[in-house]
């Protein structure tokens, strides 16, 4: 095969300092009717429960987790009336165990699927549930403003919106329970995925995005997003991992290509906007409702806001020497809160539209020395045919894809050593939609 040369790949990248952005109109549309007024609502009438405990009451009709349960149900079906059959929504019951007493707990994941016309999903998550200065507490005022109502309200304003488009891959919005006691909805649903075997490609996590202030340290940025992604695959074999290791793609795992898929769908859409990728799993020593996605083998990330606030953060509400407790309202910047809404529609519209990915993604090994790396991968069996497929480079040391080449045929020669680059290849259609990165991998011929 005769190489195909990019002389710009051998130049400093500091001499290519432009970048030019493809935008989808109906996309960009979609980024526009986000509506701060609807998510101040949402977050007021959650308050409205009192509490969202999970040991709080099911059976009052305006108090507690029962009742909060019922309002996303009902603001999910009146959404899904008039998105012409392409949305549905359903309450999924599950046992838990309470803490200390042991008792048995019947709790609700609500969860709306936006139908697409192939077999893949998305998924995004926000828990419903919260807890104040004592967990086990489900009588006490906790009200829960952006832990999570953030999420909650950033998802129901989602589907809201996109419950009016079409899309190939279906995409759910799940609201889920159990999130403060142990991950018990999250655990729940990631179970009857792996159970179901669905052709969940791509999980976004949304718990506390809405606060742009953190304790202690007063700093305050409302442009900033976190997104946490595993590295090694906490389902991985053995066999998978000795590849992962001979390959070097220890910071290339599924999870971390969707991490980077956000970024950079979110920075391309959303303006003022810049995606930090974290590369733990979780906040150090914590966790959230995508990990039990992660443990079943899915591609899951989690979107953070940048800078916590410990004041707010599961404390009762009050007021000590001057300093005000609990997660109330006042501590959302709503401004932040609708362009990472923005970030989570941007990236599931993109991906839910575009063609399904190469598959064998491989780079060739033989024994010849060259300088030459050879690409080669087969087009996606299933779904529309992509225009064609960008293939993406980076250097070893840089965290992010660099550049991105198209090219209409499922092979390529760059002048490029493989020992000092690392690959990866998306599938793109007509409108410019494309896949999540498939991370090259050598094999050898």
């Amino acid at each position: 095969m005769k190489p195909f040369f990019l002389l710009p790949l051998l130049l400093p990248s500091f001499l290519f300092g432009q970048v030019i952005d493809h935008r989808d109109a109906k996309i960009s549309r979609a980024v526009n009717e986000i509506s701060v007024t609807n998510m101040k609502q949402t977050v007021d009438d959650l308050l409205g429960f009192h509490t969202r405990n999970n040991l709080s009451t099911t059976s009052d009709p305006k108090r507690g987790i029962g009742a909060a349960a019922t309002y996303l149900y009902n603001r999910l079906t009146d959404y899904a009336k008039g998105s012409n059959g392409r949305m549905s929504v359903e309450r999924v019951s599950y046992k838990a165990s309470a803490p200390r007493s042991g008792d048995e707990l019947t709790l609700e994941n609500i969860v709306a699927t936006i139908h697409g016309s192939d077999s893949r999903v998305i998924a995004l998550l926000a828990h419903y549930d919260n807890r104040g200065g004592n967990g086990n507490d489900g009588a006490a005022f906790a009200p829960g403003a952006n832990d999570d109502g953030s999420g909650v309200s950033a998802l129901l304003e989602i589907a809201r919106i996109l419950s009016n488009y079409s899309f190939g891959a279906s995409i759910k919005l799940m609201f889920l329970s159990g999130e403060e006691h142990g991950l018990w909805g999250a655990r729940e649903m990631a179970k009857i995925a792996a159970n179901e075997k669905w052709n969940l490609i791509a999980v976004l996590n949304n718990d506390m995005i809405g606060n742009a202030e953190g304790s202690e340290t007063s700093t305050h940025t409302n442009t900033v997003l976190r997104v946490f992604s595993e590295g090694i695959p906490a389902a991985e074999t053995d066999t998978q991992r000795q590849q992962r290791v001979s390959n070097a793609a220890e910071n290339d795992s599924p999870s971390r290509q969707l991490a980077r898929y956000v970024k950079e769908l979110g920075e391309r859409y959303v303006e003022n906007m810049t995606v930090q990728l974290i590369y733990r799993t979780d906040r150090f020593g914590r966790g959230g409702d995508h990990t039990p996605f992660n443990r079943e083998g899915f591609s899951a990330v989690r979107l953070c806001e940048v800078n916590e606030n410990y004041d707010r953060t599961h404390q009762d509400v009050s007021e000590r020497d001057g300093i005000m407790y609990g997660d109330m309202p006042h501590g959302i910047d709503w401004e932040y809160l609708r362009k990472n809404t923005g970030v989570n529609l941007v990236s599931a519209f993109n991906l839910a539209l575009a063609p399904h990915s190469p598959e064998n993604v491989v780079i060739a090994n033989s024994s010849r020395l060259t300088n030459i790396v050879e690409l080669s991968w087969q087009p996606p069996q299933k779904g529309k045919t992509p225009k064609g497929y960008y293939v993406l480079v980076r250097q070893t040391d840089v965290s992010t894809w660099q550049r991105k080449i198209f090219i209409a045929e499922p092979k390529i020669s760059l002048p490029l050593s493989k020992d000092n680059y690392f690959f990866a290849v998306q599938s793109v259609d007509e409108e410019g939609h494309e896949c999540l990165p498939v991370f090259a991998v050598a094999v050898r011929r």
